[in-house]
């Protein structure tokens, strides 16, 4: 495998992971689930209303 094919497999692995988590997190906030993030260096449980609305297909 070339680099060239190696950059392209990685973007369509990337953009996949990507869609994945993004569905994860809408499908949590839909059903009303907590999630956990990172943020300023602390866990953080975010409840579901306080989730924002994330597009699957950024």
């Amino acid at each position: 495998m070339n680099e060239q094919e190696m950059i392209a497999l990685h973007n369509k692995i990337n953009a996949g992971v990507k869609a994945a988590v993004a569905a994860a997190i809408e499908r949590h906030r839909k059903l009303g689930e907590s999630i956990a993030v990172w943020q300023d260096g602390k866990v953080v449980i975010l409840t579901a209303d306080r989730i924002p609305p994330i597009s699957a297909q950024k």
